[in-house]
């Protein structure tokens, strides 16, 4: 396999649990062609997209039943038919005790939509937890990855070995953006999870109470400017978030992963010519919402069921399970950076329960220090 570019989260976000800011390249994606077909749909050219996947199997999907992965998987299925390869292989989490999470129903119906007769379910108790067996793993060989829940595709790759995934990485930035945040938006999950943790010496409007003051008004700053310069026309949106640190870190875990096992992974919207086919068909408007603009993608070709609107799954009581109740409760105050973290005030936040999702870098990478790894670098175990 290819070597992997590596990205490494600063202190600044792992302290924040926000990553902003551009790259002067993208990520790398698959190469868009500088003249675009003007007879390519978005549909054909999403088909195009996963063909090597398909060709390389077997092919994983990783399918959580949301729209970006069923989006994918009904598109992989009808490709993998018309060109006589195997079907790909939907591979879907089950958890327990989070019901927020629970997408049984949707994946359920749109499986049997696209007829799949091999569907593989892997179950979550605690395992998926911030600190829990598969995160250690994962945080034991590459160190501190972003984002905190890439650990979820480890063992779908691991069945993958040898062959490839597909993923619906990139949906969120290139067919949502910022405009109109959702409730899974990063502002929205820490105002959310800030109204439980009252503090008598902060504004009601800090929306990073564990970090010192100077810092958390800046990084607000910040994040508002960039928020508010995101273009409104979904063609430049779409250029806007391929250069974002946050998108180039998500496909630089991902690929890292994949690499350790020989697979190749592959995002299908963020490939270049399925881009470059929507910003042609779609690159002018402004006011298409997603749901809208997945089904205007799928053009009738595909079943109704797989751009059906539904309600979004939320994540979080994923990964806040007991190994992380039990790291944050007996955490002795060490290991912070103390330029950016308020340490009583984290203290203070971590003796409720449950914990602010902003602070979930900050349990892995404190978890790090207390657990140092030998096969990592000292560089590496404490970026």
């Amino acid at each position: 396999m290819a070597e992997v570019t590596v990205f490494r989260p600063t202190q600044r976000d792992i302290a924040s649990g926000v990553v902003l800011g551009h790259v002067a390249r993208p990520p790398r994606m698959s190469a868009s062609p500088s003249c675009p077909d003007l007879a390519v749909t978005p549909l054909r050219a999403l088909e195009q997209a996963v063909l090597p996947a398909l060709r390389r199997p077997p092919c994983l999907v990783s399918f959580s039943g949301g729209l970006d992965s069923s989006l994918v998987l009904a598109v992989a299925v009808r490709a993998a038919r018309r060109e006589g390869l195997p079907d790909p292989v939907p591979v879907t989490w089950r958890f327990t005790a989070a019901p927020r999470a629970d997408e049984s129903a949707w994946q359920d119906r749109i499986v049997r939509a696209l007829g799949s007769e091999s569907w593989q379910t892997l179950r979550a108790d605690d395992d998926l937890d911030l600190v829990g067996p598969v995160a250690r793993r994962l945080l034991r060989r590459h160190g501190l990855l972003h984002p905190v829940n890439v650990h979820l595709h480890l063992p779908i790759v691991e069945l993958g070995a040898g062959g490839s995934v597909l993923t619906g990485a990139g949906g969120d930035q290139v067919l949502a953006g910022w405009r109109r945040p959702t409730t899974n938006s990063p502002l929205r999950i820490l105002a959310h999870h800030l109204r439980a943790f009252p503090s008598r010496h902060r504004r009601r409007a800090d929306l990073f109470p564990w970090l010192h003051p100077e810092a958390s008004q800046e990084i607000q700053r910040e994040y508002r400017s960039e928020r508010r310069r995101e273009p409104r026309q979904l063609g430049r949106r779409i250029t806007w978030h391929t250069y974002r640190r946050d998108l180039l870190g998500t496909c630089s875990s991902l690929a890292r992963i994949a690499a350790d096992h020989d697979v190749a992974l592959v995002n299908p919207l963020l490939d270049g010519g399925f881009l470059a086919a929507l910003t042609v068909q779609a690159g002018g408007r402004r006011r298409r919402t997603r749901t809208e603009l997945l089904a205007e993608i799928a053009a009738g070709s595909l079943p109704d069921v797989v751009t059906a609107p539904r309600p979004k799954a939320r994540f979080l009581e994923v990964f806040l399970r007991a190994p992380t109740r039990h790291f944050v409760r007996t955490w002795d105050g060490s290991g912070a950076d103390e330029d950016l973290v308020d340490v009583a005030a984290l203290r203070d936040l971590w003796s409720r329960w449950p914990i602010p999702g902003g602070t979930a870098g900050l349990v892995q990478s404190l978890w790090l220090k207390t657990n140092p790894v030998s096969e990592l670098s000292s560089v590496e175990a404490h970026r």
